[in-house]
């Protein structure tokens, strides 16, 4: 302070509009960030396809777990055809395949495709 010539209040008061001007650039910040947040959303909303599964659709269900076949890239991406029998909120669904037999795990409905025989 005794260096560049300024009294002690002016150099609070000048402090106090510099912490001052540090809330208006966050909140500067914060809606940028909330902006571009906007956007990558719009974006990639754009792309997505929106699967209109319903109960007693049939399905496949694909394969996510890393396994070892010897087919290598060519293995199957999906195992199935499996039945809905139950959507849940959260997008969750109970499966059963086409003998009956009730799966004992919940899927997310992202997981699954609709089957075209």
């Amino acid at each position: 302070m005794a260096e560049c010539g300024l009294t002690e209040s002016k150099w609070l008061s000048g402090r106090f509009v510099e912490l001052m001007l540090f809330n208006e650039r966050r909140l500067y910040a914060l809606y940028h960030v909330q902006g571009y947040q906007r956007r990558i959303a719009r974006a990639f909303n754009k792309k997505v396809n929106s699967r209109d599964l319903v109960e007693r659709d049939m399905v496949t269900k694909g394969i996510r777990a890393p396994m070892f076949d010897p087919r290598g890239k060519f293995h199957p991406k999906h195992s199935g055809p499996y039945i809905i029998m139950t959507i849940l909120s959260g997008d969750a669904a109970q499966l059963i395949d086409l003998d009956g037999n009730e799966f004992t795990t919940l899927v997310n409905l992202d997981q699954l495709k609709r089957y075209y025989p």
